[in-house]
């Protein structure tokens, strides 16, 4: 497959200008680092070779791809812009159903564009996840009659949601299916593929820089093909709403370089590397770890039942120089790729088996109900707010949903009534204050 954004810096490296334009280091510290100059296309107008390789990454992808270069949250800003735009196109106060396990970008993203946000809240022992099955979710879209279901599939923990099934259900009600798709990029390229798109999301996000080789910010917008015109018609728009207009050439480079790695047998690395991985679970399974989660590539341990916290645990792998991506109370998270190959599985292997099994730790993580809403997200967001600790927060009302990345989803939403609960979680995970509404 081809490479224009690529072969076009390379051709202009090549030919040793004067830089007389943006970036300030002149291509002295950074060669490839270029602006938008004659023939290096513009992102957000793209008709040359920007649109060449976003078309490339929408054949691959098998829908309207669009390339982001500031991460899934730039991604997720349109998506919910253009769901705007297509309930106001038919009459409709934009309203989302959206999984409670939502990145705090969406929690944002929904107060600047004012939209009406009904959280669905599944099963499970962690905010991070939002397990349920299709009953659960056909009661409530029954109940609340959304424009679209908001969901994050895989979530930080590697569990998916029944995509087809929930897309099914979504489509007979006549509701769109938005899919936080960003840790799973490489779903597409499994056999069969367990990608969103494939699986009947009408729009979703892929952060390509978690799991492919593309600089941190790359990232892909996607549009079905059997989706509302309006969308792809509006994506430009949306992206360039919330974009800078300086995008990185570098990040756009290395989104057009993938192109070529998944065209040029990928899936083929991905297969083999994958039942490895299920190896690699299955023998730490058997010494003694428990796991959660079903995405191939990402390994979730629940290593209190092994008797240590997840950063214990995570302090453990540093000492042996292995830096894990997330690590809280209850969850140790490793993500793997398929260039690593199989020396690194054993590296780990053996380094986690070699630790000493001990008591089970026996205290669970608190369990938040959904707190009281006193006024809207955008309400909350945009009043005058005041940091407080977070052990003397109970009763206030937070303002904004400050939480640390990773893991970005906020354990209450700006607009709720901090409660007793809450105040314990906030304890339990280590958050000290927090922002809100002033008094």
């Amino acid at each position: 497959m081809k490479t224009p954004i690529c072969d076009f810096v390379r051709s202009y490296i090549d030919r040793q200008p004067l830089r007389l334009h943006m970036p300030g280091h002149k291509g002295e510290t950074y060669p490839a680092d270029i602006t938008e100059i004659g023939g290096a296309d513009s992102l957000y107008e793209a008709s040359g070779i920007i649109r060449e390789s976003e078309q490339n990454a929408s054949t691959l992808f098998g829908g309207h791809t669009y390339y982001s270069t500031e991460g899934s949250s730039h991604a997720i800003r349109a998506m919910l812009y253009v769901t705007c735009v297509y309930a106001n196109s038919r009459g409709e106060k934009p309203r989302v159903l959206a999984a409670r396990n939502a990145h705090k970008t969406f929690v944002n993203a929904a107060a600047l564009l004012d939209m009406d946000v009904e959280w669905f809240s599944g099963e499970g022992n962690s905010y991070l996840s939002c397990v349920s099955d299709m009953a659960a979710w056909e009661e409530v879209l029954c109940r609340v009659h959304p424009t679209a279901v908001y969901v994050t599939s895989p979530d930080y923990l590697g569990n998916t949601v029944d995509i087809a099934a929930l897309a099914e259900r979504c489509h007979r009600h006549g509701v769109l299916l938005l899919v936080d798709n960003a840790h799973g990029a490489y779903l597409k390229f499994l056999s069969p593929s367990r990608h969103p798109l494939d699986l009947g999301a009408d729009l979703c996000c892929d952060s390509a820089h978690k799991t492919l080789p593309v600089l941190t910010g790359g990232a892909y917008l996607h549009i079905a093909k059997t989706a509302d015109p309006l969308f792809a018609q509006q994506a430009k728009t949306a992206l360039s709403l919330f974009g800078s207009t300086s995008p990185s050439y570098l990040i756009l480079q290395s989104l057009d370089e993938a192109n070529a790695y998944l065209a040029d047998g990928y899936a083929e690395k991905l297969c083999v590397f994958s039942q490895k991985m299920a190896v690699f679970k299955r023998v730490l399974q058997q010494h003694g770890y428990a796991l959660a989660g079903d995405e191939p590539l990402k390994v979730t341990l629940c290593p209190k039942s092994y008797g240590y916290t997840g950063v214990e645990l995570a302090n453990y792998l540093e000492q042996h120089h292995i830096v894990c991506e997330f690590a809280d109370p209850d969850f140790l998270v490793m993500m793997f790729t398929p260039e690593q190959g199989e020396e690194v599985l054993c590296r780990v292997q053996t380094v986690l088996c070699a630790l000493d099994k001990c008591e089970p730790i026996g205290d669970l993580p608190p369990v938040c109900a959904l707190p009281a809403r006193i006024c809207s997200p955008r309400e909350a967001l945009f009043s005058p707010s005041e940091t407080i600790a977070a052990s003397q927060s109970e009763g206030r009302v937070l303002a904004c949903a400050t939480v640390g990345c990773p893991p970005a989803v906020p354990l209450i939403v700006c607009g709720e009534k901090i409660d007793h609960a809450t105040v314990r979680a906030f304890a339990y995970y280590g958050i000290q204050t927090v922002q809100v509404i002033h008094k």
